[in-house]
């Protein structure tokens, strides 16, 4: 069985690039617009990886984490955040609340593809 990525995203463009690479290398994934939705979809379909922009409308990347990992349901989830900004604090921040991985934007499409690879090895998937 392919692992279960879910990726939030509130750009278009980029999130069905993801989702193209993703499922181009044999993953199911579930695109969603914000981290209100990814939440909600999460305990829908419990996931094997969550992938959340840092910068979303209605609820951001940050913001849904820190719900997933309060729930027990979610709360094991490797979560990767992506983002533009590069920033210290918010590479910082990401860590704190728990984040596997931080990708900044723009990304390769077969680099992105090799850090979910590896992530889901280290859990097991």
């Amino acid at each position: 069985m392919s692992a279960k990525i879910l990726v939030a995203e509130d750009e278009l463009d980029i999130r069905e690039l993801i989702g193209f690479s993703l499922e181009l290398s044999g993953y199911t994934v579930t695109q969603v617009p914000n981290g209100e939705v990814a939440v909600q979809k999460a305990l829908e379909i419990l996931p094997d990886l969550i992938m959340l922009d840092v910068r979303m409308p209605k609820m951001t990347g940050f913001e849904a984490c820190k719900q997933l990992k309060a729930n027990p349901k979610t709360s094991h989830i490797p979560v990767v955040f992506l983002s533009a900004k590069g920033q210290e604090t918010e590479i910082r921040q990401g860590a704190e609340l728990g984040a596997e991985a931080y990708i900044l934007k723009p990304f390769a499409p077969e680099e992105l593809v090799e850090q979910v690879k590896s992530i889901l090895a280290k859990y097991g998937k």
